[in-house]
């Protein structure tokens, strides 16, 4: 959709025992961030909340309300412990049943005799809901207000935001520059927070990491919509860069 003038937030709940036990390693979070940015929609938040109904209700209400969108993953396969497809309905007081059209999708992949009670599970849709469709394996993800229900398996979790993305609103996408300092950190904050006083439009951040070298070293983020602003916070970083090398 066309770019809106206020910037478009989201939220990223991930809901799964086994992501907090570390069993699974979540592969989503990372994923959707950058995805969601290139299109211009801001990442505000991420929570990871367990496989409790209330835990999973209290999220909802409450990321739905601060955020423009909420995308969830996890929790909406055929076992007893996936309930999230339950819990989304009780946050938006709303019945859920099996849905025709999302069990008409299940029949394309599973055959008839072979659609159990467990896996007619994944049919179940609050009421009100759109479908999000699922080009993997066709058990559907939802739509419903601004809480977007997709899987946890990230390569049906991608398939699923793929069909979303074209119908998000979107905001002016964030760009960003990133500065090698040749110095450590603590030899770049002070002066970096000078720049950041002066340049309150743009968010700069400090990133250590080891060179090639073996010696620490620092990136210096900068991120802003404005490519103007932008470009001077950059012109005062990379001065600021060079005089410290001249120091050494």
């Amino acid at each position: 959709m066309a770019d809106a003038a206020e910037p478009v937030s989201a939220a990223v709940l991930v809901i799964g025992d086994e992501i907090l036990s570390g069993r699974t390693k979540d592969r989503n979070i990372g994923y959707i961030a950058e995805y969601l940015t290139a299109i211009g929609v801001d990442v505000r938040e991420v929570r990871v909340v367990p496989d409790i109904e209330d835990e999973i209700v209290g999220a909802v209400n409450a990321l739905r309300a601060r955020y423009t969108y909420v995308f969830t993953t996890g929790g909406i396969g055929p076992t007893h412990d996936d309930i999230t497809a339950d819990s989304v309905a009780k946050a938006f007081g709303v019945p859920i049943d099996v849905d025709p059209r999302a069990r008409a999708m299940l029949l394309e992949y599973i055959k008839l005799e072979d659609l159990n009670e467990a896996r007619l599970r994944m049919a179940r849709i609050p009421q009100g809901a759109d479908l999000v469709e699922n080009p993997v394996s066709k058990a559907p993800g939802f739509w419903i207000g601004n809480v977007i229900v997709m899987a946890g398996v990230p390569t049906i979790m991608q398939a699923m935001l793929d069909q979303v993305a074209p119908k998000l609103r979107t905001g002016v996408r964030m760009l960003s520059q990133t500065v090698r300092a040749d110095a450590r950190e603590g030899d770049v904050g002070g002066p970096l927070g000078a720049i950041a006083l002066a340049h309150p439009e743009v968010s700069i951040g400090s990133y250590p990491f080891m060179a090639e070298d073996g010696r620490p070293n620092t990136n210096l983020v900068v991120r802003g919509r404005d490519p103007e602003r932008l470009a001077a916070a950059v012109a005062a970083v990379e001065a600021m860069v060079a005089a410290l090398a001249q120091r050494k």
